[in-house]
């Protein structure tokens, strides 16, 4: 019991780089995701592939694949759906092929699709 309050402690006295560090080696090495509420999420099993393909998707991610030929449109329209800064927001469009918003419903992201098509990026839903 005092190796768990002693792990409580460290976690709650990280830095904010240290936590998005720790919260990056959980996602890419375990499979561990914060939900949206702040609790964790573990990743289901891999190898369930025929339980997997008779469920319906219902979480969908919009992928900005090109900001096109009006970045500065684009990034108003990045900075308005996600709530990012102006740098945050350029740095996402820049880089093409980054989710702009992950694990939403289908009606949302055909419609963020539709408001950063109208901005004239070229997206993708997966």
């Amino acid at each position: 019991m005092a190796d768990l309050k002693k792990l409580a402690e460290e976690i709650v006295g990280l830095t904010l780089l240290e936590a998005q560090e720790l919260k990056t080696i959980l996602k890419d090495e375990y499979g561990i995701e914060p939900a949206a509420g702040g609790a964790v999420m573990m990743a289901g099993p891999a190898g369930d592939a025929g339980g997997a393909a008779a469920e319906e998707q219902t979480e969908f991610d919009v992928l900005l694949i090109s900001p096109g030929a009006s970045k500065i449109n684009v990034i108003k329209e990045v900075r308005a759906i996600t709530g990012l800064g102006l740098k945050e927001a350029k740095e996402l469009v820049e880089a093409g092929g980054k989710a702009v918003k992950e694990q939403c419903s289908k009606d949302e992201a055909d419609e963020l699709k539709a408001k950063l098509e109208a901005a004239g990026a070229e997206v993708e839903i997966k």
